[in-house]
């Protein structure tokens, strides 16, 4: 399919170091999410619950709602 003479079905094409970089931030965020779970105790219980969520927050919604946003353009008409 091409959209203003370009292809768009290879439209992610070249773009390999970005995504390797991205996926490794957020998914350094979940990790560390998940690492956060380690010092829960029934004494200590609110912060390590607050930062697994806030950290899981960020590392699903951020990309999720605003990286995700490639695609939800509309396409002109071609004339």
């Amino acid at each position: 399919m091409y959209s203003n003479g370009k292809n768009v079905t290879h439209s992610g094409s070249g773009r390999l170091a970005g995504n390797l970089i991205t996926f490794a931030v957020f998914f350094v965020l979940f990790v560390a999410a998940i690492y956060s779970l380690s010092f829960w105790t029934l004494e200590n219980a609110w912060l390590p619950t607050i930062a697994c969520f806030v950290l899981t927050l960020l590392a699903f919604a951020v990309p999720m709602t605003f990286m995700g946003r490639g695609d939800s353009h509309e396409v002109s008409a071609q004339k």
